[in-house]
């Protein structure tokens, strides 16, 4: 089996992607800096599920940092392919600071790619995001349509990471996947997205707080099978952009339902404005990926919300304190 290099692997979709790779027989070497952009218990107790298996090797390391990862690299021997899941993620923290997700996003894609070309390593497959679709009324989303009028710093750092993968395709022949994902949810996902934050918030009596009318609907997709179709893009595709989404967009009341059967609470609902930077609806168009990729997603929403529940409640002595 293949050894394979996987960034941001104590990440939510990171981490999955490993053990995915583990439980095929794959060697992973995984690499992720353990930054604090959003509560850093999350991150370890990913990395801590991962560390007992003989074939995963863990780096700390930043993709910024181009020794680092050439130090990693004559340690780990011939690499087959590059997963690039390391990003700084979330569409309002990156009006804050958007140097670091630019830093991030396409620097350390940058070099990644120049390692990939000067190593010899044949397939990349880079994470991107439905962000870079921006608020059309042209839905669902294709993979054909524009993606430029982007509404974030966030958006556009992807959006350029994207454009720096072209660029390696055309000139060296690199074999690049560009994985659109649309909002990714599950157990021990991130804490600045409404999933995870609706379920502590209702399951601890808090404030539900809402951005908007709380009809702004997304297409959220489970962790398990956005990793399945990130193994599946490892496939010698040439360059290809593909979308991993649920093509069931789910608005925000609906999924606070959801949640409050689970937890067996009602809300409280808090409403705030909505954020200039947040997108009505996100609807993903997956044709390409059910074509190209053979793949379509398993896991229906009620039952990724009540695997969600399961797990806040399993380990909530420690969730209940994570900083939203």
């Amino acid at each position: 089996m293949a050894s394979i290099l996987v960034t941001g692997a104590a990440g939510f979709i990171g981490s999955r992607v490993v053990r995915l790779l583990l439980d095929e027989g794959h060697t992973v070497i995984g690499v992720d800096d353990l930054n604090d952009a959003y509560d850093v218990q999350l991150k370890y107790w990913r990395r801590d599920q991962l560390e007992s298996c003989a074939d995963f090797s863990f780096y700390k390391a930043d993709i910024c940092n181009l020794e680092s990862l050439v130090d990693i690299l004559d340690r780990t021997g011939e690499i087959e392919a590059v997963i690039n899941l390391a990003a700084r993620a979330g569409v309002r923290q990156s009006m804050a600071n958007p140097w670091v997700y630019f830093s991030t996003n396409c620097i350390g894609t940058l070099n990644l790619l120049d390692l990939c070309v000067k190593r010899g390593i044949e397939k990349v497959v880079q994470a991107s995001t439905s962000s870079v679709y921006g608020d059309s009324s042209d839905q669902p989303f294709s993979e054909e349509r524009s993606s430029g009028e982007v509404l974030s710093p966030y958006a556009a750092s992807k959006k350029a990471a994207e454009v720096l993968c072209h660029s390696y395709h055309h000139l060296y022949n690199l074999d690049i996947t560009v994985l659109r994902y649309f909002t990714v949810y599950g157990p021990a996902g991130r804490p600045d997205m409404s999933p995870l934050r609706f379920v502590r918030w209702i399951s601890e009596g808090e404030p539900v707080k809402i951005f908007g009318d709380g009809r702004q609907s997304r297409d959220f997709t489970y962790v398990d099978d956005i990793a399945r179709g990130t193994l599946a893009a490892l496939k010698k595709i040439g360059w290809k952009i593909i979308n991993l989404g649920s093509e069931h967009p789910i608005d925000l009341l609906s999924m606070i339902a959801l949640v409050e059967n689970e937890v067996g609470k009602k809300a409280i609902i808090e409403h705030k404005p909505r954020h200039s930077s947040d997108v009505l609806k996100t609807w993903a168009d997956i044709s390409r990926a059910r074509e190209i990729l053979n793949w379509r997603p398993e896991t229906e929403f009620d039952q990724g919300i009540r695997n969600l529940v399961e797990w806040y409640r399993s380990n909530r002595e420690w969730a209940r304190l994570i900083e939203l």
